[in-house]
């Protein structure tokens, strides 16, 4: 598999998890602040749907085209994404992101000012 064929299918994969909010091997976490509002269902629910929508990926913000990162404003607030990718037993990173029989994906949500 050629880089950009492995960064195609990082993106694929990264996609298919923050769309579909299931992968095998892939978890969502909130992390930082937003865990004190994570017993509010219904916001939670509208910023999830909006990184699912999210597809302004670009040189800026994607610049190795893995589809790994982003920024939604929901209620007024702004909001982040991003992927990290673990070996099986989680104590260290991937050294095949791309496969995902040998990585476990995560997507981080988070508010922005948190990062």
């Amino acid at each position: 598999m050629t880089e950009d064929e492995k960064k195609a299918r990082i993106a694929e994969l990264n996609d298919e998890l923050r769309t579909h909010r299931s992968q095998r091997n892939g978890k969502i976490i909130v992390t930082g602040a937003l865990i004190e509002d994570i017993h509010d269902g219904a916001r939670m629910a509208r910023i999830l749907d909006a990184i699912r929508d999210f597809s302004d990926f670009n040189e800026d913000n994607d610049p190795h085209g893995e589809h790994d990162y982003g920024r939604v404003t929901v209620d007024g607030e702004e909001f982040m994404f991003k992927f990290d990718y673990y070996a099986l037993n989680e104590e260290h990173l991937s050294e095949h992101p791309e496969d995902p029989n040998a990585t476990i994906r995560v997507m981080s949500v988070l508010y922005a000012s948190d990062y």
